[in-house]
């Protein structure tokens, strides 16, 4: 569960601030919902408590666990499947909305090393900015850092060549 001032990730919107808890009659039934601010782009988003598990709501990563996101983006070793580009963007959406930050370096990862043989497409390239913002905002909370170091870094594991 989260409390008031909590931070946590909304799969798909990214990192966002509990700032309330309120409570709404919805078919008859008393629910209590959290009052969610995403903090890139101050949408308000309201999650029933009873279903933060369903919809993938979880805590920002420890420090410990930003070393495997490093790791993934640093793989070169994966087989990139030459599918349609709008069977991988439907495959991609799902991993950004699971709102696994490990995956979603897989999505921004693959996406990278195939930009680096053909041109993305729009609705690729967009999906790539998506992916590296969502992971640059946690990361950066995660580790203490500001998103331009965050930034640095990725971009940096990204054009190394796996060394």
């Amino acid at each position: 569960m989260f409390s008031v001032g909590d931070m946590a990730v909304y799969p798909a919107h990214g990192v966002g601030v509990i700032e309330a808890e309120e409570k709404k009659v919805i078919g008859g039934k008393e629910k209590i919902f959290y009052v969610m601010r995403i903090l890139d782009n101050d949408m308000t988003v309201l999650i029933p408590k009873d279903n933060i598990d369903r919809i993938g709501l979880r805590n920002i990563i420890s420090k410990e666990e930003t070393s495997k996101v490093y790791s993934i983006l640093q793989e070169r070793d994966v087989s990139l499947n030459n599918q349609t580009w709008n069977r991988r963007y439907r495959e991609y959406m799902e991993k950004i909305k699971s709102g696994s930050i490990f995956e979603l370096a897989q999505v921004l990862r693959d996406l990278y090393l195939i930009s680096n043989d053909k041109q993305l497409s729009f609705g690729e390239r967009r999906m790539l900015e998506t992916a590296k913002s969502l992971l640059i905002k946690e990361l950066s909370l995660a580790e203490g850092k500001t998103e331009a170091e965050i930034e640095d870094k990725i971009n940096g594991l990204l054009s190394d060549n796996g060394g």
